[in-house]
């Protein structure tokens, strides 16, 4: 006999919104929050917004709390952010709030990667913060007001595109590569599922990064002269990776071993420091080395000179948790001798790779079309066919 599915509210609100999704695009007084981080690219996307005849506000997540290192929240970042995104929002004519997702953040985002750091592997934690925190969290959040009889649809700076595929006689969202490939933001995008991604709206995936700042100058927006962040959030742009993972992470001193000799040639404070492909910056040394293999039981890092040694290159690697965006519909040509032709990329900045993917048991296994250089197992890697991304998951072994 079967049991009656209960679902919250919630869910229900989550899934009738999903269906309404299907309608392509928000409607005239659709309810649209804006998600902005002070930035030129969440302060255009809010003016294009603004331009509509949406129900339009702003939310500013609060992910890091300072707190939970210096014990003040004097001077951080976060505020000078706040300021930014209420100035903007003044100039639109917008209500603007902040919401404290420092929690979330700190247990499904860095408490993870922490662990990840401390056995040595590579994470990106930039890649889960979408889907644990913008579109989890945030959406989830979003949707708790009881006047909501919809998910608001969610808007956000990056640099992507959407669109809907039928598949089997059901319209469907895909995340597509922006119109500037340069900016293109969906490897970071490609862990969000398809019920956040149908709710998700991206109006600078037709725009050129240098369109978008003359835009926000045009309009006279309060971060039009603002630089471009850079670097993992809660690490900050003034910060040294070693020095805020130090706080977390207590020194583990170990010997530098170049690979080929077998010598040891410097001493290492943590595995944690290096990744697969970085420089060394080993002293006394006529030339440069760089991380070729990290031996984590022994606490050893192993070095090779040169930035083209042999070492450095793998024909393939072995994905685990891997996460289709369309969960239920994984490409059959996976299960098949040639495997699934598509494109691939283990790093944010790099340019697709042709590569065959084959399904192996509970992983997922690459085998590149040429040799590529300095992957670390923990990185996320992410498919393509053609401008299609089709989800991602996290590298387990190189090969």
């Amino acid at each position: 006999m079967f049991r009656q599915c209960r679902f919250s509210r919630l869910q229900k609100l989550q899934i009738r919104s999903y269906y309404d999704s299907r309608t392509h695009a928000p409607r005239k007084g659709d309810k649209v929050v804006v998600a902005m981080s002070g930035g030129v690219d969440s302060s255009v996307t809010a003016k294009l917004l603004a331009d509509k005849d949406y129900d339009l506000s702003a939310v500013f997540m609060r992910n890091w709390d300072t707190r939970d290192e210096s014990g003040s929240d004097h001077g951080c970042e976060w505020e000078k952010d706040w300021e930014d995104v209420r100035r903007v929002c003044g100039v639109l004519d917008i209500p603007c709030k902040m919401v404290d997702l420092s929690r979330e953040y700190w247990t499904r985002v860095f408490e993870p990667s922490l662990k990840s750091w401390e056995s040595g592997i590579t994470p990106n934690p930039d890649v889960w913060c979408n889907k644990e925190v913008k579109f989890g969290a945030l959406l989830d959040r979003l949707t708790e007001d009881p006047g909501l009889s919809n998910t608001p649809w969610l808007a956000t700076g990056h640099y992507a595109n959407k669109d809907w595929k039928y598949h089997n006689g059901v319209p469907r969202p895909r995340l597509l590569r922006p119109h500037d490939v340069t900016k293109d933001q969906t490897y970071y995008l490609s862990s969000v599922p398809e019920r956040s991604l149908s709710r998700a709206i991206f109006p600078l995936g037709s725009i050129k990064k240098t369109e978008v700042r003359e835009l926000a100058v045009k309009w006279n927006l309060p971060t039009a002269a603002r630089q471009e962040s850079m670097g993992i959030c809660f690490v900050g742009e003034k910060r040294k990776f070693h020095d805020f993972i130090s706080q977390y992470i207590p020194p583990k001193p170990g010997p530098i071993i170049d690979l080929e000799t077998g010598l040891q040639v410097g001493e290492h404070a943590g595995p944690w420091n290096f990744t697969i492909g970085q420089g060394a910056k080993v002293k006394g040394l006529k030339e440069k080395t760089f991380v070729v293999k990290k031996d984590i039981p022994k606490n050893i890092i192993y070095v090779v000179p040169g930035t083209d040694h042999p070492a450095l290159y793998a024909q393939s690697l072995t994905i685990r948790d891997w996460t289709w965006i369309w969960a239920d519909s994984p490409p059959i040509e996976l299960m098949r001798p040639g495997g699934l032709k598509a494109r691939i990329k283990f790093r944010h900045v790099m340019s697709d790779i042709g590569c065959s993917v084959y399904s192996d048991n509970d992983c997922i296994r690459i085998d590149f079309d040429e040799p590529q250089k300095a992957i670390a197992p923990g990185q996320v890697a992410t498919i393509y066919i053609e401008y299609w991304c089709l989800g991602c998951g996290t590298i387990v072994e190189v090969a």
